[in-house]
């Protein structure tokens, strides 16, 4: 096993010859809160994206908990053990909060239920159906969302929305739970609440959490280390405060 959780080794892809990310290195102990952050067009979603499966590295690779990761498909990444949640939320909509959660549940070995049981309506399929639930509303509980679980997923506010798409990653089990923009849209009572919740989620899953965010206050009071991209590429990185003064990074922001 590996000192860290996840591991990335000069990672990098390139789009026709131009460079989207490049020589990513990074390293998250277990249990920590990290920031990924930079401009916009920094190349963060990218890393993101390279680390979920939905690109594939032309460059470099990375590890979880010391295994290999590259190359491999979406749902097998999640299934070694990565979430995710996205910039703009991706519920179903039409779907009730409860069983928005049950769809994360399904690649669970507990939960799983032959095509037979389930279309002959067998016993077996009534008693998955019922522990899927009941485990659902215990994640929803946790979020202080039961009361809203036979709603339809759309008909939410927009901090409940962020909520439910985090319960629905965690019911996935993962060891690292990627947050995009997780506070985007928020006002800063919801904002004040969400950190309150990432904290939470680290401590009672004994969850790594890394995190793309714009709001510095939110990434400053929240996050151990962070990494800055810029154009691609590290920046700066290191414990957060010291990171974020480093004159490098305050000119990729402001201009200089």
């Amino acid at each position: 096993m590996s000192d860290y959780i996840l591991e990335t080794k000069d990672l990098g892809i390139s789009f026709g010859g131009l460079k989207a990310a490049q020589d990513v290195n990074i390293r998250i102990r277990k249990n920590q809160i990290y920031g990924l952050i930079g401009p916009n067009g920094a190349g963060k979603t990218t890393v993101f994206n390279l680390l979920t499966g939905v690109y594939k590295p032309t460059a470099g690779t990375f590890y979880l908990d010391g295994e290999e990761l590259k190359g491999l498909p979406q749902d097998k990444i999640n299934h070694k053990g990565i979430a995710r949640t996205f910039q703009n939320i991706r519920l179903f909509n039409n779907m009730t909060v409860v069983r928005n959660v049950m769809v994360g549940l399904h690649d669970r070995p507990e939960f799983k239920c032959s095509v037979a049981a389930s279309l002959f309506r067998l016993p077996r399929h009534f008693k998955v159906e019922k522990a899927m639930r009941e485990k659902a509303k215990e994640l929803l509980r946790i979020f202080d969302l039961e009361g809203e679980r036979n709603n339809l997923a759309h008909n939410l506010p927009y901090g409940k929305q962020r909520k439910l798409e985090i319960a629905r990653a965690l019911a996935t089990e993962p060891k690292l739970l990627l947050l995009d923009e997780p506070a985007a849209g928020m006002n800063p009572h919801e904002t004040e609440d969400l950190v309150k919740t990432i904290r939470f989620i680290r401590d009672h899953f004994d969850m790594t959490i890394l995190l793309i965010e714009h709001d510095m206050k939110f990434v400053a009071g929240l996050c151990d280390e962070i990494t800055v991209l810029n154009f691609g590429t590290v920046l700066a990185q290191g414990d957060t405060k010291t990171a974020l003064s480093d004159p490098e990074v305050i000119k990729a922001y402001i201009g200089g």
